[in-house]
């Protein structure tokens, strides 16, 4: 079964060799280095506490080469529940020393003694019940759940206070652990997938060995676990949820799933959600029909929902921002991480990287729009994870519409059950604006200048009205070679409605490498000052400017409009 997937967090440019030591051991793992101190790193981040606990919130184990204490001290606002953490790591910039710090119950061990094993040290384990019987009877392996954990600790206490213990079910994991074994013991470990009530001499592991299909006519998840308690079977051995391909859309499958903390996968296999459960999955034992509705088979091992059925399969469309990692919204660095396969233009996929050698990127051409759009329902309707990268925002001159619009031209219907969903990003515009100061601080319009996919005769309708309506105006693809004189016929038509003085700002590259910032007056803008990655933003009848203490100016449409309030 699948495994988190780790991030290792460094400081200086020491710890890359140890960073990249570490990375042979997982190798889909990123290093994250900070900006200006690291080079070579897979990731850059800016702010070292901000990067740590955003890695947290979303479940990434932590590997940071670093010093505990300032790990604990930026998570430590983050530890509420236990049971919840992420395995989290210290490891010493030069390898000496591993150190677990969270995530005891999330494989933190046995994630230490890997990387001991391959820097060559021994791990700093320090939890009692692992030393002293080699193995975390809370942590059971992926495929098992732990039934109650407080009473667990009860458990684990009363055997390192000298009591033995039995073992009931097979725990193959268990075979080399140091357990003080006796078959007469009070204590007892046992593991199956019958419903059975919580007791503090015992601790219950269920195997994910359980199975439910149903269909759309579910009603939620109560029905689910009522199916279950009909059969006594235990809630916490279920391991996914199975359904009708034509049932991919359906709300209510994947509330209870979300409900239940279980995959939901679906199958393409006609007939009753008994004859779905066995045909998904043939070496389950027979299904147990509960209704016509919801059917539950019991397999003798832990079940691997990744090779049940398929899942829905995903489309995100993302906005990469103006260029800056930092100006990236951790929705769409989520996403990224998730991905099987990255679309777009070769020049933002490039940015949106690196990528795991598991991820397949596809570049094409930037005016190949619906095609790109095609191929990406294409590949998310085989139930793979897809994205769709847009530089800026998605929905401003971007993928956005393109995605829309080729669904709304398809009429197959697994196109329309993909999982689409639109995540924002800082458009050139505001990333812009926001250099400036506030040039688009009270209403304004944002337009494009290419003619490629409208008429140019709209494009001088809409620049006359929005200068005329003394709207602020912020410009798009503004000149290139195949449209040298457009610019200069908008700036005809905005200068019929402006003044000279009127504040004009010119921001090349914002948010990338090499970024300009310029404040000139529509007076003194001429066509040679601009190129297809200039934004030209050209203020209102209201637009102040005035100084810096450091330099340039400050730009700024005041909220008023004629007086102030």
């Amino acid at each position: 079964m699948a495994r988190l997937i780790p991030a290792i967090v460094i400081l200086g440019q020491g710890s890359l060799n140890t960073a990249r030591q570490i990375q042979q051991l997982y190798p889909d793992a990123l290093i994250y280095g900070l900006a200006e101190r690291v080079e070579g790193a897979d990731r850059v981040y800016a702010e070292f506490g901000a990067t740590l606990r955003q890695l947290y919130q979303q479940d990434t184990p932590i590997i940071a080469l670093c010093a505990a204490g300032i790990v604990i001290r930026t998570l430590a606002p983050l530890l509420l529940e236990k049971g919840a953490e992420p395995p989290v790591l210290a490891v010493a910039e030069d390898g000496s020393a591993v150190v677990p710090l969270l995530g005891g119950l999330g494989g933190v061990n046995l994630m230490a003694r890997e990387i001991a094993a391959g820097l060559g040290v021994a791990a700093a384990i320090t939890t009692s019940g692992e030393l002293r019987f080699g193995t975390c009877l809370l942590n059971p392996p992926s495929g098992y759940a732990l039934g109650d954990l407080e009473l667990g600790k009860r458990f684990v206490s009363d055997l390192l206070g000298g009591e033995s213990v039995r073992i009931e079910g097979a725990a193959p994991w268990l075979a080399q652990a140091k357990l003080p074994q006796d078959q007469q013991a009070r204590l007892t470990i046992r593991v199956g997938s019958a419903e059975r009530e919580a007791a503090a001499n015992e601790l219950l592991i269920y195997p994910r060995s359980v199975l439910i299909a149903c269909n759309g006519k579910l009603t939620g998840a109560d029905a689910l676990r009522d199916a279950l308690h009909q059969k006594t079977i235990a809630v916490q051995s279920l391991a996914c949820l199975l359904a009708p391909d034509s049932d991919m859309a359906n709300r209510t499958l994947h509330q209870a799933a979300a409900e239940l903390g279980v995959p939901l996968r679906f199958s393409s296999a006609p007939g009753s959600v008994v004859e779905l459960a066995q045909q998904a999955v043939p070496q389950l034992l027979p299904a147990l029909s509960v209704s016509d509705d919801i059917a539950i088979a019991v397999a003798s091992q832990p079940l691997d929902p990744e090779q049940i059925g398929r899942p829905r399969g995903r489309l995100a469309v993302i906005g990469l921002g103006p260029g800056a990692a930092e100006l990236m919204v951790p929705a769409v660095k989520a996403e990224l991480a998730r991905a099987n396969d990255i679309l777009g233009y070769e020049t933002y996929v490039r940015m949106a990287g690196p990528f795991r050698a598991d991820q397949v990127m596809h570049c094409t051409d930037n005016r190949e729009e619906m095609q790109r759009a095609r191929h990406a329902f294409e590949l998310a309707a085989q139930g793979r994870s897809v994205v769709v990268v847009s530089s800026g925002d998605p929905g401003v001159f971007a993928m956005a519409a393109a995605v829309l619009e080729a669904l709304h031209e398809s009429s197959d219907p697994a196109w329309h059950n993909v999982d689409l969903e639109m995540l924002p990003g800082v458009s050139a515009s505001l990333a812009t604006a926001a250099q400036a100061g506030a040039p688009l601080g009270h209403d304004f319009c944002v337009l494009s200048l290419s003619d490629n996919l409208k008429p140019w005769e709209i494009i001088e309708k809409r620049l006359d009205l929005a200068s005329q309506a003394d709207l602020a105006l912020a410009f798009y693809n503004p000149i290139s070679r195949s449209r040298p004189w457009q610019l200069g016929r908008a700036l005809e038509i905005v200068r019929q409605h402006r003044t000279p003085q009127t504040p004009v700002v010119l921001g090349r590259d914002i948010g990338r490498p090499g970024q300009t910032l310029r404040v000139i007056t529509l007076g003194e803008l001429t066509p040679e000052q601009v190129d297809m990655r200039t934004m030209v933003l050209v203020g209102s009848s209201t637009t102040c400017v005035f100084p810096r203490a450091e330099g340039g100016e400050w730009v700024y449409t005041p909220r008023w409009y004629g007086q102030k309030p």
